[in-house]
């Protein structure tokens, strides 16, 4: 899937969070500037939270969203160091948890992720397009419907 634009990126993000439960895990991979927080900004607005309160939380660790359909925990691993680190986030007690978990950077530290989650990487192709990919792993997501390679995000 392409996306041509941040506000397609965006429009990604909140129509997969239609599909979303609680309980389901996100990890998303991509360089810097791939999309990655605007894509979690559309996951919130389509769980019904404002995404322009979404920001990244690359200083806190994790932050909290409580005011949509379900919550949205939002992780950054990107200046964690490896797993006695990440560990301290607590990120296994949001698994279990009654909302949804994002990860963005998870692949820096790939041993924290459950058994079953979404893998979404995000490659730029210019300043404004990026192509993202998602492929489940697990059947917790068996018999989703998420976007196809070659869809174009729904406006």
């Amino acid at each position: 899937m392409v996306s041509h634009s941040p506000e397609e990126t965006q429009r990604l993000g909140a129509e997969l969070a239609r599909q979303l439960q609680a309980g389901d895990v996100l990890a998303l991979t991509g360089e810097i500037g791939s999309g990655k927080t605007t894509f979690v900004r559309g996951l919130a607005e389509g769980l019904g939270i404002p995404g322009s309160s979404v920001a990244s939380p690359s200083f806190v660790l994790v932050r909290e969203y409580h005011r949509g359909r379900i919550p949205l925990y939002h992780s950054d691993l990107f200046r964690l160091e490896g797993v006695p680190e990440a560990m301290t986030v607590g990120l296994e007690e949001y698994y279990e948890g009654d909302g949804v978990t994002v990860i963005e950077w998870a692949n820096k530290i790939p041993a924290i992720l459950p058994e079953q989650f979404l893998e979404i990487f995000f490659e730029t192709i210019d300043s404004e397009s990026r192509k993202v990919r998602i492929s489940p792993h697990g059947p917790r997501y068996e018999g989703r419907e998420f976007w196809k390679e070659n869809e174009t995000p729904r406006s």
